[in-house]
This record gives structure tokens, C-alpha cells and sequence, in this order.
């Protein structure tokens, strides 16, 4: 039995979870990435991640990860879909508006775009990046602007980035 102060802080965290934000990742291969941004979403109260396995294979987000999540997966809700497309419609449906994290000349500075309120950011395949059907779906596209030789980060190293902006944007400004 939880005792009584773990029981509140359960019911604190759950009352400020951030629920119009569904973190989807599209094809993202290694689970221990997964698991990173699994704890980054639990740090920022994000409840919801969708997860797309269109061309890769398949693994189960509650048993992944356990030395680089801290355990965070389990207190997450997650979606398993097998097609980018279902996925993006379903959340359209549900009034999310999806953002892309994409190399893109449409792309907008992560630290200059108005987020919505109701957001699905999504991100890609360590290799590949997005497929060409999630960028077509996408309402916007962002990226992180960079000052090095490279010009990409690893896929739970710039998620992390973007969900700290949209928690900033959000309750710092």
C-alpha cells in the first residue's frame, strides 16, 4: 500500500498532467531513444505517446528502456499504429494540430513558432527522419537552429528540446 504521501504526490502529478499535447513517433527504431523521450514526457506532464511502426519492427513501450526511462514508461498512456497515415487523420480528427520536426525550407525556428494549443509533435526515424506522408499531413514543420558542422541531433536529444520550448513557450512567457 502507497503510502499517504505518495498518494498525493500521484494525484498532483496527475491533476497537471498535460493532456492537448501526444508526443508520435514515427518509425523510431532503437526503444532506448523511445525510452528517453518517454522520461522527457513525463518530466513535462505529457501523459500521451503514439507510436508508429510502419517499417520498423515493433516493440512493446511499457517493457523497454527500464535504465534509460527511470521507469517513466509506466506511468505514460500509449497508442500503437502501424500506419503514419491513421494516425495522423485520428489525431486531426481529435483537433490536434501536428507539428513536424523537419529539415525543410518551409520549416519554421523552433524558437520564433506560435504553438497551438492543442499540439501532436512529431518526430522521425534516427536514419530517415520523417516519411514523406507525415510531412505531407503536417499542419507545420519546425526546426532546431543549430551553430556546429551538424545539422541534426539524435531523435530523444531534439525531442527533448522541442517539448522544453513548448513547456517554455507555455509557462515561462
Amino acid at each position: 500500500m502507497p503510502s499517504d504521501r505518495r498518494l498525493e504526490k500521484i494525484r498532483n502529478v496527475a491533476a497537471g498532467r498535460q493532456r492537448d499535447i501526444v508526443v508520435v513517433l514515427e518509425d523510431v527504431f532503437d526503444p532506448h531513444n523511445a525510452a528517453a523521450i518517454f522520461r522527457t514526457c513525463d518530466a513535462y506532464g505529457i501523459q500521451n505517446a503514439y507510436l508508429i511502426f510502419e517499417t520498423v519492427e515493433p516493440y512493446d513501450p511499457k517493457k523497454v528502456g527500464k535504465s534509460s526511462s527511470a521507469t517513466a514508461n509506466k506511468w505514460l498512456d500509449f497508442k500503437i499504429f502501424h500506419s503514419t497515415k491513421e494516425c495522423l487523420q485520428e489525431l486531426k480528427e481529435e483537433g490536434y494540430v501536428i507539428v513536424s520536426t523537419l529539415l525543410d525550407k518551409e520549416a519554421n525556428n523552433l524558437y520564433e513558432f506560435k504553438w497551438p494549443k492543442k499540439i501532436a509533435l512529431l518526430v522521425g526515424n534516427e536514419h530517415a527522419g520523417l516519411s514523406k506522408t507525415a510531412a505531407e499531413l503536417s499542419d507545420h514543420k519546425v526546426y532546431i537552429p543549430m551553430q556546429g558542422m551538424v545539422q541534426s541531433l539524435n531523435v530523444s536529444v531534439a525531442t527533448a528540446i522541442c517539448i522544453s520550448e513548448i513547456y517554455r513557450a507555455r509557462f515561462v512567457d
